[in-house]
């Protein structure tokens, strides 16, 4: 019996101490479904996306496709694959929206400012030119899961 006790109780502060994920924490298609994004929570509480696969993943020689028009030179042979896109976006007060993080958009070397905002399977996505976010674009994903 008192095993039980203990054994119970283990299990009740094992579930009480897992952490709930937070509902952009998924992998989802970009809206091309050329791409999944694994969108996930680092140790500093922010939150970021790393490509994990990609439709055409190899370049016209068959070598994984490179970041090839990153205006940084020595980032331009960084494989696409793997590579983080969205980074430091923080939690909002309003629920499942993220704010503050960067976009790069690895087709055009460009990074934006963005906002992100969960409904459901759709993520929307929200680019735009740091401090004018009146001017920008907007993308909607869908859960790959």
């Amino acid at each position: 019996m008192k095993n039980l006790i203990l054994l119970s109780i283990s299990i009740l502060i094992s579930l009480l101490s897992t952490a709930q994920k937070e509902a952009v924490e998924k992998v989802w298609f970009n809206a091309e479904k050329t791409s999944k994004i694994q969108i996930y929570k680092a140790v500093d509480g922010n939150f970021y996306g790393r490509i994990i696969w990609i439709k055409e993943p190899n370049d016209k020689n068959g070598k994984p496709k490179t970041d090839a028009r990153n205006k940084e030179e020595k980032l331009r042979t960084q494989p696409i694959m793997g590579m983080i896109i969205l980074k430091k976006f923080k939690k909002a007060s309003s629920a499942n929206e993220y704010e503050d993080g960067t976009v790069y958009d690895p087709t055009s070397g460009k990074t934006y400012c963005g906002t992100l905002s969960v409904s459901g399977k759709e993520l929307k996505l929200r680019g735009f030119i740091c401090g004018f976010n009146f001017v920008g674009k907007s993308s909607t994903w869908t859960l790959a899961e």
